[in-house]
């Protein structure tokens, strides 16, 4: 849970998203976003209790690049 203090508010922080959330977007396993998030290719914060959280706006902007499975038809 993020705590807004009075200089910020959550609209200017964005949306954080937890590792899950993150692994439901891209269809990988939530360890997988772990380990992006410890070789850097995403970017994390921590909150007070040590868990890892993302930027939504990082993550949907990154989510652009990613090709489209393709259907068989």
């Amino acid at each position: 849970m993020a705590i807004a203090t009075t200089h910020e508010t959550p609209l200017q922080q964005g949306a954080l998203l937890t590792p899950g959330e993150v692994a439901v977007l891209f269809r990988v396993d939530p360890k997988t976003v772990t380990r992006w998030a410890q070789a850097g290719k995403l970017s994390a914060v921590r909150t007070l209790g040590g868990h890892r959280r993302f930027h939504e706006a990082e993550v949907r902007q990154l989510l652009t690049g990613v090709p489209q499975q393709r259907v068989s038809e």
